[in-house]
């Protein structure tokens, strides 16, 4: 009689070699998305309500929520923590940092207090570290996401910056959506006018 040993070998074999790769498969399956730090811009008017009616449509990886606004804007900031109160998964902060420009200001005047406003969304970014920067077209946006540019141009981090454009804008850009056109990584817009016009952009209907 032939040893059974070969024998039980070579049926063992291929279930042994299979067990790696069901613990290794369902190993997969169970792995969540790592959180990504988001940086989330508000603006006064219509700007924080979509932006929050788009954050209710993220998941919970997206966390923590790092919310930036104007100082003088108090309304963002009490519509930014009733929407947080709501949730279950609530981890954020609230910054402020000087607007970049008021209403009727002048252009002169407004590249002083730009200037000023990027001085302090440069410690921000560099504080918060974003891996994402969501906005859709305060004007407090724009220090914001040149100041991520800039400290990702130095390889301190980079921060991916998607812009979406307010429902708002059916024929042209706003001014915040007109310079950082040229800047984000995902640009989107809401209305088919303003892809064809801005071929860069990403058109996915209404959004918000």
């Amino acid at each position: 009689m032939e040893p059974l040993g070969p024998v039980l070998v070579l049926l063992l074999l291929p279930p042994l070699l299979l067990v790696p790769v069901a613990l290794l498969a369902r190993k997969r399956r169970g792995r969540r998305t790592p959180p990504l730090r988001l940086l989330v811009v508000a603006g006064s008017g219509g700007h924080t309500t979509e932006i929050l009616r788009l954050l209710s449509c993220l998941s919970e990886s997206y966390s923590p929520r790092h919310y930036v606004f104007a100082h003088s804007d108090k309304m963002s900031e009490a519509k930014i923590r009733s929407f947080e109160e709501k949730r279950a998964d609530s981890q954020f902060t609230l910054d402020c940092i000087p607007r970049s420009r008021e209403v009727r200001q002048s252009w002169i005047s407004s590249v002083v207090t730009t200037l000023y406003s990027i001085l302090h969304s440069l410690r921000l970014i560099y504080k918060r570290k974003p891996d994402l920067i969501l906005c859709n077209g305060p004007g407090t946006c724009v220090p914001v996401c040149l100041s991520a540019l800039l400290l990702g141009l130095l390889g301190m981090k980079r921060a991916i910056i998607v812009y979406v454009e307010s429902i708002c804008r059916v024929e042209t850009l706003s001014l915040s959506g007109k310079i950082l056109y040229y800047f984000s990584d995902h640009f989107l817009v809401q209305w088919p006018d303003l892809k064809d016009k801005y071929p860069k952009s990403v058109y996915l209907g209404r959004i918000v």
